[in-house]
């Protein structure tokens, strides 16, 4: 249980950061944020961060072998890393219609590799 609910946080942690990061690059197509000083745009992915923070934080705790939960910090550290590409490829693709290349799809299957290897008790 522990498992399901570190990592459902994180995935909306990082839902909120990929958004915070880059979702501001789409502001210019509402008429009401056409050119916003870029303070307005700090502000406003803090604003998201915050949220990113109140899943991230718990999450690591919850998930945190010494407290109690299932993963070590090498492997709740790689979780958080391929769910932000997960992410991140989900929101270029349906956000900006972001074309993948072959390239893009062999790094996104090493790091699926670089999982498997992190968390394969050898």
């Amino acid at each position: 249980m522990k498992a399901l609910t570190t990592i459902s946080m994180l995935l909306i942690s990082n839902i909120f950061m990929t958004f915070a990061w880059y979702g501001h690059l789409k502001l210019k197509d509402l008429q009401w944020m056409k050119n916003p000083a870029l303070i307005t745009i700090i502000l406003l992915s803090w604003g998201m961060a915050f949220f990113e923070y109140m899943f991230q934080v718990p999450a690591n705790r919850i998930g945190f072998r010494e407290n109690g939960g299932p993963f070590n910090l090498v492997e709740l550290k790689t979780i958080q890393e391929a769910i932000t590409l997960v992410v991140f490829m989900a929101f270029s693709a349906i956000v900006f219609k972001q074309k993948f290349e072959w390239n893009h799809i062999v790094g996104f299957l090493l790091i699926v590799l670089a999982v498997y290897v992190i968390f394969k008790k050898w």
